[in-house]
């Protein structure tokens, strides 16, 4: 495949896998550049050198697209407030890859990243640079550049600045807060979508993130705990007549227990949002096995549903709330489970003991609870 081939895949996988990154990378303008090793990108433009670019995965040429995206996006000038260029521009890009990093990018060699800066917001990262040169530590290692030489053009950026009418300064500064808008726009769009990537509020001042949709988080929740494992045992069979053994991937059936409070505590409005909700999670795994159990101070039922399986269900209840036989029903009946989800206004009586489980409390409003985490159904 040739160069531009690879470019343009990586391109529009990056678009299904990431739309956010794909669609702010579309915009990016693609310079090759042979006096550099690898690549750089100043929020502008993405130079980049063929021989390195050739040599790299799919994945690793989304990551460095996606670098280029956050890179125009996040007006540099407008942001650096008096600091010095270069390093600003090294301390922008390791929480940048940082924070791609954590949205499970593929990260070529080349792109900046220290462990010692994991979850750390650019400013952060500047001051500890910062306070590694002051203390005369030659350990900087910017691989894209060589550190001297970046400096030194920084020097002459900064030269050719000087030589900037005022009416060409505010152009530029203009440019980058309508590129900044434009990405904050569609993060609230992706938002909305519940694809918003993973600490991106470490870049963007975000009022929409102040209320979170109940939804997203479940969301997360369940995708933390359902994904297609890969098992050496049975191998890939396609393979075994030419001696290789590669994996089997086997899309394992995702068990959940979700637990519904029939209490009188619970009116029917209530108990029918909790059921719509449990159709909306339904839609969300692809294989899946759900243990719906009905209960206030006791069982009242439990039932299995499938993939593909409509939920019928009848809610029947209308005592006390007591918690504790839903916990003691998992443990004697069910093996493995990793996460409960329990529909309830949180009026009764739990457990002395946090299971071995992790649970989520899925009601109207906040309550204490010994053990688990809350989401706010609005």
């Amino acid at each position: 495949m040739t160069l531009a081939g690879k470019i343009s895949q990586a391109k529009a996988k990056l678009l299904v896998e990431y739309p956010y990154f794909g669609t702010l990378s579309s915009k990016v303008e693609l310079i090759p550049n042979e006096n550099i090793e690898s690549f750089k990108s100043d929020g502008k433009v993405l130079e980049y050198n063929d021989d390195y670019l050739e040599n790299l995965e799919t994945d690793e040429l989304e990551f460095i697209f996606a670098n280029a995206a956050m890179h125009k996006s996040l007006a540099h000038e407008n942001r650096k407030n008096g600091r010095s260029g270069w390093l600003w521009q090294m301390a922008t890009d390791m929480a940048i890859n940082d924070m791609l990093v954590e949205n499970g990018l593929q990260r070529p060699d080349a792109a900046q990243y220290r462990v010692r800066f994991r979850g750390m917001y650019a400013e952060e990262i500047y001051a500890e640079l910062k306070s590694d040169i002051l203390r005369e530590e030659d350990n900087l290692e910017y691989e894209a550049d060589d550190a001297d030489d970046v400096e030194q053009n920084d020097e002459k950026k900064e030269q050719e600045k000087k030589e900037q009418t005022k009416e060409e300064l505010q152009e530029e500064i203009l440019q980058e807060q309508l590129a900044a808008e434009e990405a904050i726009s569609l993060l609230e769009s992706e938002f909305k979508k519940g694809e918003t990537p993973s600490h991106i509020e470490r870049f963007f001042k975000l009022d929409f993130l102040g209320k979170i949709d109940w939804r997203d988080e479940l969301k997360v929740a369940l995708e933390k705990y359902f994904k297609d494992d890969y098992l050496l045992i049975p191998p890939n069979k396609k393979f075994l007549s030419q001696g290789i053994y590669l994996p089997s991937t086997t899309s394992q059936t995702f068990r959940l227990v979700i637990a519904v409070d029939s209490s009188g505590s619970v009116d029917e409005t209530l108990l029918s949002q909790f059921l719509s909700e449990v159709k909306f999670l339904m839609s969300l795994v692809s294989h899946y096995q759900i243990e719906l159990i009905v209960c206030d101070e006791k069982i009242h039922s439990h039932k299995t549903f499938y993939s593909g399986e409509s939920l019928e269900v009848e809610l029947k209840g209308g005592s006390g709330t007591n918690f504790r036989p839903v916990f003691e029903f998992i443990e004697r009946e069910f093996d493995d489970v990793k996460l409960l989800l329990y529909f309830s206004d949180l009026q009764g009586k739990f457990p002395l003991e946090e299971p071995h489980y992790s649970v989520k409390w899925i009601t109207p409003k906040v309550e204490e609870i010994p053990f688990g985490e809350i989401i706010i159904l609005e």
